[in-house]
């Protein structure tokens, strides 16, 4: 700037001389006096004179910094070499005292009294060290962000540099040197503030430093000596130096170390982020603004008069273009300073753009694309799933999640996984991203489950990888998310599943894992064995279970096929529903009958609370039970709508309607509402976690229908019997005392020999390093006490004896197993154990997880079935074989053709109705039940013997069947295979966790349904003995055994012929429930009873919940819930319960059951007519 245009000039001869000689050669005009400023030695300011008048005092404030940092530099340096130089004084005086001590000893008393000196200068001199260590441990504190105080401090020490920044910032469009007024100029008083505060912290660091030396060096404390002096220069000689004020744009360097005092840094990524960013601009700001001081101010050897005018951000425009190596040429520098400090630049700057900026792109690019925070919507339930996340399992668990047929999913699906999802799962979370989101993290940090809102979740669902090489290192990983999810917040709900039984105990040692509120454990190994369990019992029900608890739309087929029929039974599921008060009073089976004809809805089970307000699901319970006010219905139906039929019922306003869809919610009554034994508001779909136990359906012994003290005579003897153990301690399973191995095994001469019939043959592959399948599983349901002993059907395995040994410990306690060691490939193993006299064929594989290619991982399974259908068999060779070795086959007694076998369908005399006509329910074969088939064709072949496989991957059904038309592309529930019970893939149970989680119930149900009554007292014992314990019977014991169990009614003969041939179901369901309180809830039909034409095709398909008006055939088979009949093992009360009797059963005791009389009258009498009426009928087919 220049000197005001009025002439007026500051006091002094010689300024005023100066002065007047500038006057004299400029033009008074501003545009000109501009043009000319090269011409003017120093820039004034119009409004203040300036001291030193046409002088330049950049050295003065240079001069400031530099003695500030050269004098303490020096006087730190000088206060070393003496301290160093009185150490070694110090240090010689003393070893010359100790020299002359140990030459003259004569002197020791004096020496003596003059080392009491130097003690007492140490003592002195420890105290005073004592009180400077106190100082330095004190400003420590303060400036190590410790404590509160001291963090304050240092976030403000930053806040206020990056504000002398900021005042830089300003000051820099100014002239580099000015006279401004001190007290008039608002910006250098705040920056004089900031700066004695800086020379305050200044005194604390280096009170606080251990190694002054080092601290003089400090990038800050350079800082503090380059920009704290100037300013108190500044306003002693009334004038600014812009100068090295950039200076403070080093201390960005610590922006990262001020985030992380705050807790915002927390990751390493992060961090290294923030470094890398306030690195690089700082440097690239504090060069800018070297660059911005001497281009403006110029060359002091060329007098300054090479400057030019650049503004800050041109500077820093510059030297970007200039460290990416672009270089324009619009701006460059001019003075040689500038240059020169350009050409070092160069080096350092483009070696940090080179290697700073493609990593901070590369971490920028590398931020979790999912890492934000979920934030919870008002009015809206979210849940957590986790584990093992993957396009299969994800895709699974939305399809039945968000199915249409539910009616109350308002709820998010928030995903958590430590691995982003790859482009196909992506897409599929674009395709529900009204409903679904992804986030990724782990669940075992804390702070991703804070991220989640895991403490606001309805639930958090834990998927388990069912294909994985290592099941127990699965089921421990899914133990540890459980134990992190509870650890974090205790009260979630937590649905997880598991790949093996005996880690379920696991769970139980984590203290806040509580079944009562509704955490649960989906166990796949005892669901997958208890379905297959299930089906040696009655064939497809496997399949009709799974098709109940899973969602499926209703398929239309116009076409009269038996995928019609299927398809139709497919789009029914398992739903809850509190029953209406107009239920109240009346007897299960009344609600039943009334709910299927009235309704159209299929009641199975209720929630009963007893005296002692605990709640138990019953099963089909018989007359005695008398339903109560608010009584939660389980129900079969194709839609939850349909369900609220039984909620909305009213017999005064819908009594007289024919239509059930007009059922709904009538104006005559209130609502059932929930009252004080149900204070819980949630909704009918979801079990009430705050009210009674769940346990299992186990009526208490005051809810039976039959006293086990008033069990006839006989088998209240036997079963009272207190020193024998014929059952657990839980009354649930039949018990033996434990076997050695060594006993049950059997070799190929002696398992021919025996010609087993009526049994279950277990195929297993396995060897000595294949995880345990849990054998158990498939064998308890097997035992379960609601079987009499003679009913039990003997298992026997074929597989390796070095596998079977490591399961056999929680095998020895179940009566009638054997071991025929051999490989299932092998079919000299399968004729010795008389594979076409089975009941039921099962081949398991536990080698399935080892093998990478998908589809071989059921070649063993495979290769097994398609074995054993492509055998050949002569049925006589067993009877003849057993005759030529003097014994009679088990079953055949040749002394009571009444009792002969006709290829294990025995006609016993039963337990007859009033009309004395005899009911035969066929458990497991009925492939055998064709009318005008002769049994000497029935089982030549291998493919008439009742078979299922267990599957891992499901496009491989297509391989079981050679005469299907499957579509290798199919859903597994559409295929053949599976709609016809043969084949079983665990796939079918990740439903399981959609359905309980919006009803818990469902789960304890199907548990109870397949696993022949585990209840959580078990899980407890097996958890802490591995293995059954034996109990005596009790009256409490035995009134477990009285408990409904699932079978197939058989109806060419019998009771229910006459519905046989053309009749109605819903007439046979009436009659079944009314007459015998035997519940029916499907058919296993014929696949080709459809077609006019006779077929010799023995497979049969599943119709779950057929319509009243649906049209039965003879050779249907009725899915039935039967109840237990205490008289069914009168007749039996001398077979032996031996361990090792297991090959003595035959088809005659386990494939054939009574139903229970409706009345008892002369026994004797009624199975002497049944006995003549049978050797009328017994018929070869």
């Amino acid at each position: 700037m220049l000197a005001e245009a009025d002439g007026t000039v500051p006091h002094g001869s010689e300024s005023s001389m100066r002065t007047s000689s500038i006057n004299n050669n400029i033009n008074p005009d501003s545009s000109i006096l501009i043009s000319k400023m090269d011409k003017v030695v120093i820039p004034f300011s119009p409004q203040v004179p300036c001291a030193e008048d046409g002088q330049r005092m950049w050295w003065a404030f240079l001069a400031s910094s530099m003695v500030t940092f050269f004098g303490g530099l020096f006087i730190i340096l000088l206060w070393r070499t003496l301290k160093y130089l009185w150490t070694v004084c110090c240090h010689c005086n003393i070893k010359n005292k100790e020299a002359q001590k140990v030459n003259n000893p004569a002197n020791n008393q004096a020496a003596d009294r003059t080392a009491k000196g130097p003690d007492e200068k140490e003592e002195a001199a420890a105290s005073e060290v004592g009180w400077m260590t106190s100082v330095k441990d004190w400003a420590g504190v303060m400036i190590s962000a410790q404590t509160l105080t001291g963090r304050v401090l240092v976030v403000l020490v930053f806040a206020l540099s990056i504000g002398a920044l900021g005042i830089y910032f300003i000051d820099s469009s100014d002239p580099i040197e000015s006279c401004p007024n001190f007290y008039n100029d608002f910006t250098l008083q705040i920056d004089m503030a900031f700066n004695v505060f800086f020379l305050l912290y200044f005194g604390l660091r280096f009170i606080a430093a251990s190694d002054k030396l080092w601290f003089w060096l400090e990038v800050n404390s350079v800082v503090d000596f380059f920009t704290v002096p100037p300013v108190f220069v500044s306003v002693y000689l009334n004038r600014s130096w812009l100068g090295l004020r950039f200076l403070r744009a080093l201390r960005l360097i610590q922006f990262s170390e001020i985030l992380q005092f705050l807790n915002i840094l927390k990751t390493s990524n992060s961090i290294k982020l923030v470094n890398l960013c306030s690195i690089f601009i700082s440097t690239w700001l504090t060069a800018a603004g070297f660059i911005h001081l001497v281009e403006n101010s110029g060359d002091p050897w060329e007098d300054f008069k090479n400057s030019q005018t650049l503004s800050y951000w041109e500077c820093v425009y510059l030297l970007m273009v200039t460290m990416s190596t672009v270089g324009y040429g619009d701006v460059y520098a001019k003075t040689t300073l500038g240059r020169l400090f350009m050409v070092f630049f160069i080096l350092g700057g483009l070696a940090m753009f080179a290697s700073y900026v493609p990593e901070i792109i590369e971490l920028i690019g590398n931020r979790k694309k999912y890492g934000g925070t979920y934030s919870a919507v008002n009015g809206r339930k979210h849940i957590v799933v986790c584990g093992h996340i993957t396009l299969e399992s994800v895709s699974n668990f939305l399809k039945d999640f968000l199915h249409k047929d539910r009616d109350d999913v308002n709820v998010e699906i928030v995903f958590l996984h430590n691995i982003s999802p790859n482009l196909e799962l992506e897409a599929l979370f674009k395709r529900h991203f009204t409903q679904v989101e992804f986030y990724q993290g782990s669940v075992l940090n804390p702070h991703d489950l804070a991220r989640v809102k895991i403490e606001s979740a309805d639930a958090c669902l834990i998927l388990a990888n069912k294909y994985c090489a290592d099941p127990d290192a699965e089921d421990a990983s899914n133990i540890m998310r459980v134990i992190s999810i509870k650890n974090y917040h205790p009260k979630i709900r937590i649905i997880t599943q598991m790949l093996q039984y005996h880690n379920k105990a696991h769970l139980l040692n984590i203290p806040s894992w509580n079944w009562k509120e509704g955490d649960d454990a989906i166990c796949l190994a005892e669901l997958k064995a208890g379905f297959i369990a299930q089906s040696c019992l009655a064939q497809g029900l496997s399949t009709m279970l799974a098709n109940l608890f899973s969602m499926r739309s209703f398929i239309e087929i116009e076409e009269d096929t038996w995928q019609k029929y299927y398809l139709e039974g497919v789009a029914n599921e398992m739903y809850t529903e509190y029953l209406s008060s107009a239920f109240v009073g009346l007897s299960f089976p009344t609600v039943c009958e009334l709910c299927y004809v009235k309704l159209k809805l299929l009641l199975i089970a209720i929630e009963f609370k007893s005296e002692q307000r605990e709640s138990s699901i019953l099963i089909n319970p018989g007359n005695h039970v008398k339903l109560q006010d608010g009584t939660l219905g389980f129900f079969i139906a194709s839609d939850a709508k349909e369900v609220k039929r039984a909620f909305f019922y009213c017999k005064a306003c819908h009594d007289d309607i024919t239509d059930p869809k007009r059922i709904k919610k009538c104006g005559c009554k209130r609502l059932f509402a929930v009252e004080d034994e149900h204070p819980s508001t949630l909704s009918p779909k979801k079990k009430q976690r705050n009210g009674g136990m769940r346990n299992s359906p186990n009526c208490s012994p005051k809810m039976m229908r039959h006293d086990p003290l008033l069990i006839p005579g006989n088998e209240q003897i036997e079963n009272m019997d207190m020193n024998v153990k014929r059952y657990d301690s839980t009354g649930m399973f039949h018990w033996c005392p434990s076997k050695d191995i060594e006993k049950v095994i059997l070799t190929r001469s002696e398992a021919s020999m025996t010609v087993l019939s009526g049994h279950v043959v277990v195929c297993i592959f396995g060897d000595v390093t294949s995880a345990l399948v849990g054998l158990r599983n498939l064998v308890m349901p097997l035992r379960a006490s609601n079987f009499h002993f003679h009913e039990l059907k003997p298992i026997v395995f074929v597989g390796s004896l070095d596998y079977l040994r490591r399961e056999w410990e929680t095998l020895h306690n179940f009566p009638k197993v054997s071991i025929l060691p051999g490989t299932p490939l092998s079919r000299a193993d399968l004729r010795a154990v008389n594979i076409n006299l089975c009941d039921m064929c099962v081949i398991l594989s536990a080698n399935q997880n080892n093998i990478e290619d998908a589809s071989l991982q059921d070649k063993e399974c495979i290769l097994a079935s398609l074995n054993i259908k492509s055998m050949q068999f002569d049925d006589s060779i067993g009877v003849l074989q057993a005759n030529s070795q003097g014994f009679t086959p088990p079953g055949m007694d040749r002394s009571s053709p009444d009792s002969s076998p006709v290829h294990g369908f025995v006609r016993q005399a039963s337990v007859t109705t009033g009309s004395n006509i005899p009911i035969i329910t066929e458990l497991a074969k009925p492939g055998k039940l064709l009318p005008l088939v002769p049994l000497s064709q029935e089982n030549k072949s291998g493919t008439n013997i009742q078979m299922i496989t267990e599957l891992v991957n499901d496009s491989n059904v297509q391989f079981l069947d050679q005469d299907d038309d499957d579509d290798p592309d199919t859903e597994l529930y559409l295929t053949q295979p599976f709609a016809c019970g043969t084949a079983f893939a665990v796939s079918v149970l990740d439903s399981l966790m959609s359905a309980t989680y919006f009803n818990d119930n469902i789960l304890t149900l199907i548990r109870t349904l397949v696993t022949g009554g585990a209840t959580p007292e078990l899980e407890g014992l097996l958890a802490e003995e591995n293995a059954l314990r034996g109990g005596y019977s009790t009256p409490q014991t035995l009134a477990n055994r009285d408990r409904c169990r699932v079978a197939q009614l058989a109806l060419y003969d019998g009771p229910f012929a006459d519905l046989g041939d053309g009749g109605c179901y819903g007439d046979l369901f009436c009659k079944a429930l009314k007459t015998y309180n035997m519940l029916c809830f499907g058919i296993y039909r014929l696949r080709d009873a459809h077609l006019s034409t006779p077929s010799q095709c023995t497979k049969r398909y599943v119709i779950t919940n057929p319509p009243y008006e649906f049209e039965l055939v003879p050779t249907d088979l009725i899915f039935c819930l039967m109840q237990f009949d205490h008289n069914a093992g009168q007749s039996r009360t001398s077979l032996s319960h031996s361990s090792h009797s297991s090959h003595s059963s035959s088809k005659k005791s386990s494939s054939v059951h009574s139903v229970p009389p409706s009345n008892r009258q002369n026994r004797s009498s009624k199975t002497r007519e049944a006995r003549d009426k049978q050797k009328k009928e017994m018929v070869y087919r």
